[in-house]
C-alpha cells in the first residue's frame, strides 16, 4: 500500500502527513516477513514516511508474544530473527512449528528445503502445534507475483492433518491488537490496504470499515467475485485524505 518492492507509492508520504495533521491516529500493520520490525520502520522512514517504532505492528512481534515460553522450530527468513528474540528456537522436540517469510532470494531455498519441511512434518506428527505468520498465497513485487508462505503452510496442514493458527492478517486477533494499541472502536476505524482478503475482508469480519487501494496486490476480478465489498476503492493512498474528508 505504501510501496512495492521498496519503491514508494507516489504521494504516500504526503498522505500520511495529512492524515496526522487532520488528527487521525495511525497504526501501520503488515504481513511482511522478510525483515525485522526495526528494519521495516527504518525503510519506511527512508521513503519519507513519518512513524515511530511502536506504531508499526508486525507478525514477528505477535509470534514472540504468542509463543513465549515454548520450544519453537521457526522456518522464517533470517531478517526476522530479531523479532523472535526471547523465544526458545530449537530444531527438534518442539512445542510449536512456525512458518513465515517466503522470498525470491537464496535464503528461501534453505528455509523451505525438503529437509526443513520434513523436520517440521515429523514435529507436527509428534504433537507440535502449527503456526504461521500469515497464509498469503502470493505477494507482489515490481517484477510480478511471487509464491508466498501459504503454499508451504497448506502442504504441512495436508500432510500432518492439522490446521495452522494464523498470527497475522486476516486473523481477528491481529486486528484486535491494532485496535487495542489505538484504543479505538472497530466501527470508527478504517483499514486501508491493497489486499482484498487479508486487509479488507479480515478487517470487515472484525467490524472495521475498509478502503481498498488499486496498487500492489489489487485485482479487479477479485473484487467482482467477492460477496463482501470494501466501503471504498481509491486509486492509491495518495487519494485517502481527500476521500476521507468527503466520506466522514
Amino acid at each position: 500500500m505504501l510501496h512495492v518492492s521498496g519503491t514508494p507509492i507516489p504521494g504516500a508520504a504526503a498522505a500520511v502527513r495529512r492524515l496526522r495533521d487532520a488528527g487521525h491516529r495511525l497504526r501501520f500493520v503488515t504481513n511482511s516477513t522478510t525483515r525485522s520490525s526495526a528494519q521495516l520502520a527504518e525503510q519506511l522512514r527512508e521513503m519519507g514516511i513519518e512513524l515511530a517504532d511502536d506504531e508499526l505492528q508486525t507478525t514477528g512481534g505477535v509470534a514472540a508474544r504468542t509463543l513465549a515460553g515454548r520450544r519453537v522450530l521457526a522456518l522464517t527468513m533470517p531478517g526476522l530473527l530479531d523479532d523472535l528474540d526471547g523465544l526458545q528456537l530449537v530444531g527438534m522436540n518442539v512445542d510449536a512449528v512456525l512458518l513465515g517469510g517466503a522470498d525470491e532470494g537464496e535464503e528461501t531455498g534453505r528455509v523451505f528445503s525438503y529437509l526443513n519441511l520434513n523436520r517440521a512434518f515429523h514435529e507436527l506428527e509428534a504433537g507440535a502445534d502449527l503456526y504461521c505468520l500469515h497464509k498469503n498465497k502470493w505477494w507482489q513485487t515490481s517484477d510480478g507475483q511471487r509464491l508466498d508462505t501459504g503454499a508451504f503452510v497448506a502442504g504441512l496442514e495436508y500432510a500432518a492433518d492439522t490446521e495452522a493458527t494464523v498470527l497475522g492478517k486476516p486473523s481477528s486477533e491481529y486486528f484486535a491488537a491494532a485496535l487495542e494499541a489505538l484504543d479505538a472502536e472497530p466501527a470508527l476505524t478504517w483499514m486501508v490496504g491493497d489486499d482484498l482478503e487479508g486487509d479488507c475482508l479480515g478487517a470487515h469480519r472484525h467490524g472495521m470499515r475498509t478502503v481498498l487501494v488499486r496498487t500492489g496486490k489489487f485485482r479487479p476480478d477479485e473484487v467482482e467475485r467477492s460477496q463482501v465489498q470494501p466501503d471504498g476503492i481509491i486509486s492509491s493512498i495518495a487519494q485517502l485524505p481527500d476521500w476521507l474528508e468527503r466520506s466522514l
